[in-house]
């Protein structure tokens, strides 16, 4: 099971806080989460991994790109996310939530009414997220192409 899916709480805490070691420090290029006191996506030890991750996912971006616009019911988000079942959007929205990038707001009400929206950090995930968005749609036909022209290309060394 991958380290996001079994995570129940925010990637970092008050009690639990993540610094760079200072620039000057010897520790800061040898073996810690940092390199040169700075966070590295590409240290298999640091937190900016698991929040990559975490923001890299299909339905993460797809959520924050339907929060963009206006403040939403699940019910809503499920409907307009094509393909998303109950489970991975209760489960993304908590993660999200839990990260502080939606707001989860419930009302004291008959039957209960929750709606979602973004944080203010949330929000700024909006312009690199949509850029990937638009990428993917501006893109998907050369991909596509590329995928054919693999698939009818024989495997070099292969016999039938």
């Amino acid at each position: 099971m991958s380290q996001l899916k079994a995570r129940k709480k925010p990637l970092v805490t008050v009690e639990e806080p993540v610094k760079a070691a200072p620039r000057s420090t010897p520790a800061a290029t040898n073996g810690t989460a940092v390199s040169h006191g700075v966070p590295s996506v590409f240290n298999e030890r640091c937190p900016s991994q698991i929040i990559l991750e975490r923001i890299a996912d299909k339905w993460t971006v797809l959520i924050i790109h339907k929060l963009d616009k206006k403040t939403m019911r699940f019910g809503e988000l499920k409907r307009e996310i094509g393909g998303v079942s109950q489970k991975m959007l209760t489960q993304t929205l908590r993660n999200l939530e839990h990260d502080k990038l939606v707001e989860r707001k419930v009302y004291p009400v008959v039957p209960p009414k929750v709606e979602y929206s973004l944080t203010p950090l949330g929000r700024t995930l909006l312009n690199p997220l949509g850029a990937l968005c638009r990428w993917a749609q501006e893109h998907i036909e050369d991909v596509i192409e590329m995928d054919n022209r693999r698939r009818r290309k024989p495997a070099a060394g292969r016999t039938g």
